[in-house]
């Protein structure tokens, strides 16, 4: 299993993209901005979209994939997330005002969109590569994913702040390589990181600290112009000193 970052930003600007990773070549986690690095030829290929949650950074791209590959694939393309997230998705863009219902077109015994259902805790199976939703504590309903390719896994939280029911499964997982983990804000916007349910250095420290695998962690979704300070902080702490930056473009392979 291959996975390769096209956005891992908290905002937009240059390079800077929002989060989506393509697994192989036919599964996205999330559809921010850093989709429209993909070719129409790798975009029709997607099949599978798992969705963490429904802010716009980790959505925006969904729409604009959709409609590009309408009418260039003959199958669905599969949109996976928690039953909330879907009727957010439902009532809030594939509405027909912000943007059409694909669910019904081209009709609906054979739309081009297919809502699953994911809950925490559920698993996917695609071609033996495992997806399981784990928990996370945001704003707004969220999930993180757990991506196994049967010999090591991935771990992505999403948006999240602390979260105990997260480590508790984490701390489960016996293969586990890779910690992808956000950190939006810098410690001097702690309240502000608390009001959103975002971490920042000293609260990615607290989480951390119920950790009790070795991964490789990496740091996502740095609000622009913020990343060097927030690197800075958490490399003078010492539960997270060792975590390294999340990079556009960079590959991971289980």
């Amino acid at each position: 299993m291959q996975i390769k970052i096209l956005g891992c930003s908290g905002g937009v600007g240059g390079d800077l993209h929002t989060t989506s990773m393509l697994v192989d070549d036919d599964i996205l986690i999330d559809a921010g901005t850093g989709v429209g690095r993909l070719s129409l030829n790798a975009l029709q290929k997607i099949n599978h979209v798992f969705i963490t949650h429904a802010h716009m950074d980790h959505i925006a791209f969904l729409p604009l994939l959709l409609d590009t590959v309408m009418g260039l694939r003959d199958e669905a393309v599969n949109v996976y997330a928690s039953a909330q997230v879907i009727q957010i998705l439902k009532e809030h863009v594939f509405n027909w005002l912000i943007w059409p219902n694909f669910n019904l077109i081209p009709n609906g015994q054979d739309p081009l969109l297919a809502y699953k259902v994911l809950n925490v805790g559920d698993t996917v199976t695609l071609a033996g590569r495992i997806m399981t939703a784990l928990p996370a504590n945001h704003g707004v309903p969220a999930v993180g994913y757990q991506l196994d390719s049967g010999n090591q896994s991935l771990v992505f939280t999403g948006d999240t702040a602390g979260c105990k029911a997260l480590w508790d499964k984490v701390n489960t997982i016996q293969n586990l390589k890779y910690l992808i983990i956000e950190t939006a804000f810098s410690n001097q916007d702690v309240a502000l990181a608390a009001e959103s349910k975002h971490l920042c250095p000293m609260t990615l420290a607290d989480e951390l600290g119920y950790l009790q695998k070795k991964p490789l962690i990496y740091i996502t979704h740095m609000k622009p112009g913020a990343g060097e300070q927030i690197m800075t902080e958490i490399a003078q702490h010492p539960k997270t000193a060792h975590c390294k930056v999340l990079l556009n473009q960079q590959v991971f392979e289980l």
